[in-house]
């Protein structure tokens, strides 16, 4: 505590004085070289997201999976995302045992209205919990996408007939450009155009999220 004086000639001289011993120059600052250097490395890391990727992918022929069909209400109070993955899909009837089939770099493709529902956080997060690359559908639940466009998971969307077109069935190994749309099946050889990110869905994804 003290007089808005002594808090004034204080903050002009870098430490703890009174208005009648100001020193003649103000204090100044600068920032440390470490701390720059950690700054830099963490931008660095960040810039260097894959915007291209391959994986194995999941065909799940269903419209509508909603967000309590992807994680469960009776796992809400889970709060720690390495916990979450385990429960992915456990409500999606034939899907039950995904969470255990499912490896690190997978793909997952839908069709329409993916993540319809409620704005539950862990629907996002289960599939990163997992390692997930991205997630394709046709369309999306509107908070559903703007959750997973903020936590950096990337997810696209595609015109109907694509699956048909590349010949695409489960297990596959396709891969996918984030930036450009292509999307090509690495095991047919076949390949189309889906939409690409927007320029804020990129930044943020290059960013690790919105936060």
């Amino acid at each position: 505590m003290a007089s808005p004086a002594t808090v004034a000639a204080s903050a002009v001289a870098g430490y703890i004085t009174t208005p009648d011993e100001i020193p003649a120059e103000p204090a100044l600052f600068s920032a440390k070289a470490q701390t720059t250097a950690v700054e830099a490395k963490v931008k660095t890391a960040l810039s260097d997201v894959p915007t291209k990727v391959e994986g194995r992918v999941w065909v799940i022929r269903q419209d509508d999976i909603d967000t309590d069909m992807i994680f469960h209400n009776r796992y809400l109070a889970i709060t720690d995302i390495k916990e979450m993955g385990q429960y992915t899909f456990d409500n999606l009837k034939g899907y039950e045992d995904f969470a255990k089939k499912a490896q690190a770099g997978d793909i997952v493709i839908t069709t329409k209205n993916f993540g319809a529902g409620s704005s539950r956080q862990q629907a996002v997060d289960c599939f990163k919990a997992l390692g997930v690359q991205c997630i394709i559908a046709e369309s999306y639940g509107a908070i559903y996408e703007r959750n997973a466009i903020n936590a950096a998971l990337p997810i696209l969307t595609y015109e109907e007939g694509m699956l048909e077109e590349l010949e695409l069935k489960t297990g596959d190994m396709i891969s996918v450009d984030f930036t450009s749309g292509d999307l090509t099946n690495l095991t047919s050889g076949k390949s189309t155009i889906i939409n690409k990110f927007y320029d804020a869905q990129l930044q943020i994804y290059k960013n690790g999220g919105l936060l």
